[in-house]
């Protein structure tokens, strides 16, 4: 009884050995700091308005959020999403029930930019109030 449990012992340990040695490592999200915001209204081939319609009211504001991206891993990151809150003149929310904004391709290592477009509602006022921005990727390639 006694070699049949040291047995189990040794090919436990054995196992536990070569899965800890042959596992990939795990690619974790990384956080992007972002800072220095401010947005701007869309060039006119980027809006979706058309002034002559008489109906623009029925059309969103473009505008684009520009900022930088501070990446302290010292990797590329990849596919990082954009997180934030976005309100307007009166701190009612412009995204309703919804934090995730946008993408990022690829922050590189250390400082860097970012331009993000959005369409807020014509019926909010601005100016619009940029609030808790941050991104999170991964440092290798992810399967879509």
């Amino acid at each position: 009884m006694t070699f049949r449990a040291f047995a189990t012992l040794f090919a436990t340990g054995l196992l536990w050995l070569l899965t800890t040695l042959s596992t990939p490592p795990a690619l974790a999200l990384t956080q992007i700091r972002l800072f220095d915001l401010s947005y701007h209204e869309c060039p006119a081939e980027l809006s979706d308005k058309q002034e002559n319609s008489g109906v623009a009211s029925i059309f969103p504001n473009c505008f684009i959020v520009t900022g930088k991206t501070e990446n302290k891993f010292g990797k590329p990151v990849v596919n990082a999403d954009i997180f934030g809150r976005i309100y307007d003149a009166n701190n009612d929310s412009v995204m309703q029930n919804r934090t995730r904004l946008g993408a990022i391709d690829e922050v590189p290592p250390g400082i860097g930019t970012f331009d993000l477009r959005i369409s807020v509602p014509s019926s909010q006022p601005t100016p619009l109030k940029l609030e808790q921005f941050k991104a999170a990727g991964f440092t290798g390639t992810v399967r879509r």
